[in-house]
């Protein structure tokens, strides 16, 4: 398996650590639960970040009506400043915009959600190492916005639309529908922040489909955004890409792998030598299965830190069920020691329902994994070690 063995006592280099979690199982709590708020029903798209002081964050979509993606839904927050163990209250972050708010067009002729409702959706954060937090998100699947926060996510700035940044991309694409995300986008080594975004004509299966999937990005910490070119076009084999996950590789490439729905039920990849341009040809990769649901991909350790290669990934896993509903089901995840080549080791997260999930990393190494859980239906995170991950056979230190 290609793992490392290591002792698994406190030692100087996890001094700082919280020694219960070595190998311990996962500590969990729920951050959104169905029946918490008389205002909102339901929550989901969870997006987890770590903010340069520490402080972990966790946005999603809270819904006040039934409808699915295009019910009425706002854009919620909560902050915990010791790791993930507790949690300060949620605060509502976007429930307008400026300009009028009209449905997406796209939306009302397939008569999809409640007349007259607006959906806040896709929350992406984004840890910026000055000390920023940033927000993205969508409204009604056309509009993007772009929030900043200089205080660990506290307060935000008022939201600056940057739906112009797509514009670049109907040249390629008449899209008509627009999403970020979900889950986090990421900081490369240079500074450059990037985000994955999928985006589409809206004539399909819930004005979502056909979809092509790229990547927004900013050069100078979020005041200005730019489309990078359509990474993974929608063909007979890549069909309909679109929710992405990112990770800069030790070479200073970026993978972006990404949800599609094709039949062979594999997720799909492409690299690219800045996150914007010049992507490789997508390929499926055979060890990491599609269950038609969004993932989270992160590097966990490495890229000039000192210690040894390490991406996690995360997903259902149930290969085999046909059954649509039953697809989000076997959280799993998985450890690449090869700059995500192959994944050699797996574990069961959470076994039953488990949907869209995100993952995030604390300076210590305790990894996070924010996702949607059921009955009751609430999103979960998740704290926990490499040493559990791994069976006690590999160490951070």
């Amino acid at each position: 398996k290609n793992l490392v063995k290591s002792k698994l006592g406190m030692n100087r280099g996890q001094s700082a650590r919280d020694a219960t979690l070595l190998t311990a199982a996962p500590e969990s709590v729920a951050v959104f639960r169905a029946g918490d708020s008389r205002e909102y029903r339901y929550y989901r798209l969870p997006s987890i970040a770590v903010s340069a002081g520490g402080t972990v964050l966790v946005a999603c979509e809270g819904y006040l009506t039934e409808g699915g993606d295009w019910a009425v839904s706002h854009i919620l927050l909560r902050r915990s400043v010791d790791g993930g163990k507790s949690w300060l209250p949620p605060q509502v972050l976007a429930t307008t915009a400026d300009g009028q708010l009209e449905q997406n067009p796209m939306a009302t002729a397939q008569k999809l959600g409640v007349p007259g409702a607006i959906t806040f959706d896709n929350a992406v954060l984004i840890a910026d190492r000055n000390g920023a937090v940033h927000l993205l998100y969508c409204v009604e699947y056309m509009r993007c916005f772009h929030m900043r926060s200089d205080d660990d996510g506290a307060t935000f700035t008022p939201a600056v639309e940057i739906t112009a940044a797509f514009e670049a991309l109907r040249n390629e694409y008449p899209w008509k529908v627009l999403a970020v995300g979900p889950g986090h986008g990421i900081q490369l080594r240079n500074g450059r922040l990037v985000a994955p975004v999928w985006i589409s004509p809206g004539t399909g299966n819930n004005a979502h489909h056909p979809s092509v999937s790229a990547t927004i990005y900013s050069d100078d910490h979020g005041r200005n955004w730019k489309a990078g070119e359509i990474a993974i076009p929608d063909t007979a084999k890549w069909v309909n890409p679109n929710e992405g996950t990112m990770v800069e590789l030790a070479d200073g490439r970026v993978l972006l792998d990404v949800r599609t729905i094709s039949t062979n039920r594999r997720r799909l990849q492409t690299v690219s030598p800045d996150g914007a341009v010049g992507w490789s040809r997508p390929e499926y990769h055979e060890q990491l299965y599609e269950p038609i649901c969004a993932a989270s991909m992160i590097r966990l350790s490495g890229a000039g830190d000192g210690r040894r290669n390490r991406l996690l990934f995360v997903n259902p896993y149930t290969p085999g069920v046909e059954e649509w509903s039953e697809r989000r089901r076997n959280l799993t995840v998985r450890v690449s020691y090869d700059e995500g080549r192959n994944w050699p080791v797996g574990k069961t997260l959470e076994p039953g329902y488990a949907g869209y999930s995100d993952l995030a990393v604390m300076p210590d190494g305790t990894i996070l994994c924010v996702y949607e859980a059921g009955d009751p239906a609430r999103l979960t995170v998740a704290r926990f070690s490499l040493e559990w991950l791994t069976d006690g056979q590999d160490s951070l230190f």
